[in-house]
């Protein structure tokens, strides 16, 4: 029996997710949901549920709050994915997704737990360790209150120097010092790349600007993620862009991570460039369809691929 190709997740800063769903947001008023869930969730963790159930051999971890991870245990053993999260003190924070019937998704963030020096190196230490065993990491998220955006790029950059394979997507200051660190693929939307250009990139032409002066940070891959109107990849090989079919959407929530699983998977198992880009983005397609993060059907996920368009764009 073939081995199943290994990946470590990092989630930094996970939550448990409350999501409503609800007719409309009634800013200012009481607004009734419909139906609400809580579960074990962040980027990292969104992540390593999809790559588990395609099939890979996932170690997640990250700094964890002891108060409450009963939901991340049941979780990590229900989909079969080891279990090397750093327990920290305190409560793993929960935010609040409120997805109306028009397919909008607000977001309510809490800062989550403190994180102190004792906690970082036993994180770094962690890392390390599972660096001996690994050669691809993908490290997705927000950053805990107590760690610097500085001490998060060290790590991509120790990883990089390592040889490993980091695919990194967060945003904001951590994102800002990470694309420094020369992470092997990062996956910014059109709008967190605006925020690091400085300026709102309104045109595929300024889009492509951005992303190339990215490339020429020695980040190997620049994956620019466009929501409904799909994807930008460039690499050496070029750009590809991707266009999923237009999908009923039910929820937003979690297409970008999935979209980073899909990209980690083709790597995971040596797909080329345009069989990596066209199944992430059908797995991503489908992920706005459903509510939840996860993989219900690959035949229906090889079904949207085979309607999934790639083009090459020429600058």
């Amino acid at each position: 029996m073939a081995m199943k190709p290994k990946v470590v997740t990092i989630t930094l800063n996970p939550a448990l997710d409350l999501t409503g769903s609800l007719n409309a947001l009634n800013v200012g008023s009481v607004s009734l949901v419909n139906k609400g869930t809580l579960h074990p969730a962040g980027k990292g963790v969104n992540v390593a549920k999809v790559l588990a159930e395609l099939g890979a051999d996932v170690t997640v971890t990250g700094l964890l709050g002891a108060d409450n991870q009963a939901g991340f245990c049941q979780l990590f053993e229900q989909i079969g994915v080891r279990d090397a999260f750093v327990r920290v003190a305190g409560a793993t924070r929960i935010n609040v997704k409120l997805v109306e019937e028009s397919g909008q998704v607000s977001d309510i963030n809490f800062p989550g737990v403190v994180v102190n020096d004792s906690d970082i190196a036993r994180f770094e230490q962690t890392l390390f360790e599972l660096a001996d065993s690994h050669d691809v990491f993908v490290m997705a998220g927000s950053l805990p209150q107590g760690l610097s955006s500085q001490q998060c790029a060290k790590w991509v950059a120790a990883l990089h120097q390592k040889g490993k394979k980091v695919l990194f997507d967060s945003s904001k200051a951590a994102l800002t010092a990470g694309l420094e660190a020369s992470p092997w693929l990062v996956k910014p939307n059109d709008e967190e790349l605006s925020d690091w250009a400085g300026k709102t990139l309104k045109t595929d032409e300024a889009l492509i600007e951005a992303a190339e002066q990215l490339a020429a940070k020695e980040i190997a891959n620049v994956v620019v993620s466009l929501g409904a109107e799909g994807v930008m990849w460039l690499n050496s090989e070029g750009w590809l862009r991707s266009q999923p079919p237009q999908m009923d959407v039910v929820s937003t929530v979690g297409a970008g991570d999935t979209l980073v699983a899909g990209m980690c998977w083709g790597e995971l198992n040596q797909w080329n460039k345009q069989e990596t880009l066209g199944f992430a983005t059908a797995l991503s397609a489908l992920a706005v369809s459903q509510v939840g993060v996860g993989v219900e059907s690959i035949d229906t996920v090889l079904k949207v691929k085979e309607s999934v368009q790639i083009t090459s764009v020429k600058n």
